[in-house]
């Protein structure tokens, strides 16, 4: 069960990298983001949260309350990224960047979870 709670933080992790190097390189492209790139995001950071929240109930406190910031953060990239999808120029922009810093945000918590999660297991006493 250990094995696949720590498997689940790392996919979960990876996930989170993933959606963020998405959306970077929808902003990054030649003459701006293409809406056609980004239309995918807000279901992307659904799946991931929901994904984040079913990993929860078998995580410790301090691990509980980063996966929980970080859900946090991908339900307001959702929002962004929805957004997006109905404006234009500059609020178009403005949400895109809104929704790489949530996201960027989301990563970092859940780094912190998987150290949370890495420190509780380091502070149990070994089996003998």
């Amino acid at each position: 069960m250990e094995t696949q709670i720590k498997d689940a933080l790392g996919h979960i992790r990876a996930d989170v990298q993933a959606l963020h190097g998405a959306i970077s390189d929808a902003a990054s492209k030649r003459g701006g983001v293409i809406k056609a790139d980004i239309e995918v995001i807000p279901q992307k950071a659904k799946t991931v949260a929901e994904s984040i929240k079913s990993s929860m109930s078998a995580q410790k406190d301090a691990t509980k309350k980063a996966l929980a910031e970080a859900v946090t953060h991908l339900e307001a990239t959702q929002k962004h990224a929805s957004e997006s999808l109905k404006s234009s120029g500059q609020a178009f922009q403005t949400s895109i960047r809104e929704a790489l810093d949530d996201t960027r945000s989301a990563a970092r918590k859940v780094s912190e979870a998987v150290a949370a999660k890495r420190s509780a297991e380091s502070t149990k006493s070994p089996k003998k």
